[in-house]
């Protein structure tokens, strides 16, 4: 019995080991290369995307790895990701952290480990102005979203007569509906807002109050990184404490931008 036990033991201690070495020290292995390698969006403002005059991919999520890679003491380097390759991305080890819209849930959090959340919003709608009003408007109807994403999931919950179209991106997406081959464009209201914003045509369209999910994002980082997971949870807190934080968020969401949302949560340690 004893030597089972043993056996046991030694089993599952082979199986710690082996899990540590696959998720490595992103903390150290980037400190060593001078270089944080960051998936984010690139089409997608306000959160990542490229900048008319410097080219250079620009956003409330790079914002957010600068300060991390600051406090590492290393430099950024950008790679554009989508919904459905960010973690693939990451678990292959193209990228060390997803900085991505990503919306954390627990089937997510069994591959991947997640930051405290650092913004927050919930899944609304794009729609023709006055043609929704409610979700049952929406019964029956062809909705877009973006492979990948927790919207597909939730609007298949909240509206299961839908026929949900995944188009490669959001902007894929809203691009389906002002072609008439959709009903409606679903996601993140903050996305939503992004996309409305740089529209031409936006006078025709609008953002019904119709709420389906509650969407927290996190910071996404290899399974078992606990030094590097820790190191970036230690940052938001410290930029939420000293006001950089409020600050990033402000800069892109404040009143005098065209995305305007109130900043309705804090980043805390989450339970």
């Amino acid at each position: 019995m004893k030597k089972l036990v043993t056996m046991l033991m030694v089993t599952v201690l082979t199986a710690i080991t082996a899990k540590a070495a696959l998720a490595g020290d992103t903390l150290v292995d980037a400190k060593k290369k001078g270089v944080l390698v960051a998936g984010v969006k690139d089409s997608l403002p306000p959160f990542g995307y490229i900048d008319e005059k410097s080219r250079q991919i620009v956003g409330y999520d790079i914002d957010f790895v600068n300060a991390i890679a600051k406090k590492m003491g290393v430099k950024v380097e950008l790679k554009p990701v989508t919904s459905a390759s960010r973690m693939p991305q990451l678990q292959e080890s193209h990228i060390d952290i997803i900085a991505a819209t990503m919306t954390k849930n627990p089937e997510r959090a069994k591959v991947i480990d997640f930051s405290h959340t650092y913004f927050f919003t919930g899944q609304k709608f794009i729609t023709k102005k006055g043609s929704v009003k409610s979700l049952k408007d929406l019964e029956g109807k062809k909705i877009g979203t973006a492979k990948g994403s927790t919207s597909e999931q939730n609007v298949k919950k909240a509206i299961p007569s839908a026929t949900v179209l995944s188009f490669d991106d959001y902007p894929q997406a809203f691009l389906a509906l002002q072609q008439g081959k959709v009903a409606a464009v679903t996601t993140d209201e903050a996305i939503l807002a992004g996309i409305l914003a740089k529209a031409p045509n936006k006078a025709n369209f609008e953002i019904p109050n119709l709420q389906i999910s509650d969407e927290p994002y996190g910071l996404g980082m290899r399974k078992g990184d606990t030094n590097f997971v820790n190191f970036v949870n230690k940052t938001l807190l410290e930029m939420e404490k000293s006001g950089e934080a409020k600050a990033i968020f402000n800069k892109w969401f404040g009143p005098q931008t065209q995305y305007h949302l109130n900043r309705n949560f804090k980043i805390t340690a989450d339970k």
